[in-house]
């Protein structure tokens, strides 16, 4: 069985810093669960998400700079 990955993981490296992602792909980027990725953004750990009409999406660049630092 081929676990389901999200196609905005799988391509992360390739998107631009401008891309937005969604919640699946980064609890797949910080290896975390999705209630685990709401909780850390909450609690300031993770980059806040922006609203785009009914949709929370993350900024690529931004994921990438928490990363970088050792974020989460």
């Amino acid at each position: 069985m081929t676990a389901c990955i999200p196609k905005a993981l799988a391509t992360f490296d390739s998107l631009p810093d401008s891309a937005h992602v969604d919640v699946r792909a980064v609890a797949g980027l910080f290896g975390c669960s999705v209630p685990t990725v709401w909780r850390r953004a909450g609690a300031a750990l993770l980059p806040s998400p922006r609203k785009f009409g009914s949709q929370t999406r993350w900024n690529v660049g931004e994921l990438r700079a928490a990363i970088a630092q050792g974020i989460a």
